[in-house]
This record gives structure tokens, C-alpha cells and sequence, in this order.
């Protein structure tokens, strides 16, 4: 049995996928009386992912699954796979499962039109991504570069699975209907205004932001049905929406924030982990301590009036025979 996870990082829950489809294998051979077939693993994420660690870290995940009360005797090999998944990555139906955890928001390149040079001031001017200010030219891009992305997704894992294979896709979205209202647009947006601020101070260079774009989409539920529904390729099993608090901290179900400086500084903590390496390649690594430091503020002041959370689409779809 093939499984591939998509976009896989390097940290901790790097893991996570393979431990959880092992458990759940072992679990059904041993209820049918089964051996458990031999599990190849992929690993994907692009080159500049950082595989050594992965594969520093393989030993210590062999140690966890042995130590593991209810040993998990499931044959498994691992490998890593550098790449787009925007590209095929894989033989002709050869995978028999799919994963992949908030990847697919990640758009493969800035929308086409939203360049910045001398001649050109970019439609998007002043914002990283659809802010309030964005005229709709803006939203039209970013929404076609998510469909014919998401569309060439659909498109190269129904060639990579086996007859009847599946896949399970988590990524953020948007739960409101009005895109300039969204959720992660109230989240880019206040990394907007710190770095505008710092604009305002002479550390940043107006045009140094006025060319920086995210390349990033938060689809509606229906965006992403529609998309699915028009490549024909496969039917959807389940799709659901669920909330994620910005702070991580913070598992709680209500409305109503404790610590509103330590949660906008972990939830800073959460997106420069993200962020670092396209601010740094854009704007130098020299503001980002800086940048970080003014976005924990904003988001602090935020959440006083608002406790925003994260809309993350669930989809498990099955290749149609």
C-alpha cells in the first residue's frame, strides 16, 4: 500500500500521518484476521524543505512506534519526495491514499497581473493580499489562479491513484460569504499594516511593499465544491468545516480571550513560522524581528475586539471509477 502525504514540513507532526494510518491498518487486520500488507511512504514537500531533518528524526519515530503500548507490527518503509505537487510526482496509479494538511491554500505563484515594476503600480497596492482596498481586478486574479491550481491538482492525483483510490484534504478556507470580509483577509491584512507602519518610519521601502504579494487563497466550501465537481474526477465522501482559534494555545470553544498580549504573541510566533523565509527573501531578514514584534501587538489589539478564528476545509474524495 502506497501513501503519500503532501506537503509534510519538517517539524513534529511530521510524523503524525504515518503513526495514524498505521494505527488505523493494524487495527482493521487485526479485526478481519489479517497480515497487514507492507506500507511505502512518501514524504513530499519542495526541495527547499528541510529533509535532513526528517530524515535525522526516522530513527526516534521507529523508537515511538515500538515503545507504543499496542505495538503498531505494520512493515513500512519511508522515503522523501521533493517537489511541486502542482507537477506529477508519481508513476500512473500507483498511490493508494493521499494526505494533505493545510498545503492547498498555497497557491504555485502571485497571480499573474499584480506585478509592481517602474512603469506598473500594482492594483494591489498598499495590500499582501484581498484586503478592503483591493478593487474587485484583485479578487478576479487570485480567484482564477486558485481554480486553475486546484483544478491541476484534482487533475494529476486522479492519474497518480490506483482505480478507487482516495484522498483526505485539509487546508484554510473562508467561511464568510464576502471575500473582502474573510477571515485570513483580516489576518493578512493586519501583517499589511505592520509593515505599512514600518513603511510610515523609513525601515521599509514603500515599494518593497507595494510589490509584495502573498501567493495564498482561502476558498469558500463552495469554491472548492465547484472546482471538484466540475473536473469530474472524483466523488466527495465527506467535506466539512471546522474552526481553529488563532492562538494555539488556545483550545477553548468560547468567544472570549484570557491573555490578549500572549495570544497575539503566540499566535505571531505560529505565522512567522510561516512567513519568515518569503518576508526575508523579500524584504531581508533584517526587519523581521521588528515586523513580528508590531504584528503580535495588532493581532493583541484584535482580539479585544474580536476573537477571529481560523475556517479549516475538510475534504475526503475517491477517485471515480
Amino acid at each position: 500500500m502506497v501513501v503519500a502525504d503532501l506537503g509534510c514540513s519538517s517539524g513534529p507532526n511530521t510524523f503524525l500521518v504515518l503513526t495514524q494510518v498505521m494505527k488505523i491498518i493494524a487495527k482493521q487486520c487485526r479485526l478481519l484476521e489479517l497480515q497487514p500488507p507492507e506500507m511505502q511512504f512518501f514524504l513530499n514537500d519542495l526541495p527547499g524543505n528541510d529533509f535532513n531533518n526528517i530524515f535525522q528524526s526516522l530513527d526516534y519515530f521507529e523508537e515511538s512506534v515500538k515503545t507504543e503500548k499496542g505495538a503498531i507490527c505494520v512493515p513500512h518503509f519511508v522515503a522523501g519526495l521533493p517537489g511541486s505537487f502542482y507537477k506529477r510526482l508519481f508513476p500512473s496509479q500507483s498511490v493508494h491514499f493521499f494526505h494533505s494538511s493545510y498545503s492547498l491554500m498555497w497557491i504555485s505563484q502571485v497571480p499573474e497581473g499584480l506585478e509592481s515594476n517602474g512603469e506598473h503600480v500594482s492594483p494591489n497596492k498598499g495590500n499582501i493580499y484581498i484586503g478592503k482596498a483591493s478593487p474587485p481586478l484583485v479578487v478576479k486574479l487570485y480567484q482564477a489562479q486558485f481554480n486553475r491550481d486546484f483544478s491541476l491538482f484534482l487533475k494529476l492525483r486522479f492519474n497518480e491513484l490506483v482505480p478507487g483510490g482516495q484522498m483526505v484534504l485539509a487546508f484554510l478556507g473562508r467561511k464568510k460569504k464576502n471575500i473582502y470580509n474573510g477571515e485570513l483577509s483580516s489576518l493578512w491584512g493586519l501583517v499589511s499594516e505592520s509593515l505599512h507602519s514600518m513603511v510610515l518610519e523609513g525601515i521599509v521601502e514603500e515599494k518593497k511593499l507595494d510589490s509584495f504579494n502573498l501567493p495564498f487563497y482561502a476558498p469558500s466550501m463552495e469554491e472548492a465544491k465547484e472546482v471538484i465537481n466540475a473536473q469530474g474526477l472524483f466523488d466527495i465522501i465527506h467535506m466539512q468545516m471546522f474552526e481553529s482559534n488563532w492562538d494555539p494555545y488556545d483550545d477553548s470553544d468560547d468567544d472570549f480571550v484570557i491573555d490578549h498580549v500572549q495570544s497575539g504573541a503566540n499566535f505571531a510566533m505560529c505565522i512567522r513560522s510561516v512567513l519568515e523565509p518569503i518576508i526575508g527573501s523579500h524584504f531581508g531578514s533584517s526587519i523581521v524581528d521588528e515586523l513580528f514584534s508590531r504584528f503580535a501587538m495588532n493581532v493583541a489589539k484584535h482580539l479585544i475586539k474580536e476573537k477571529t478564528k481560523l475556517p479549516v476545509l475538510t475534504l475526503c474524495l475517491k477517485k471515480k471509477e
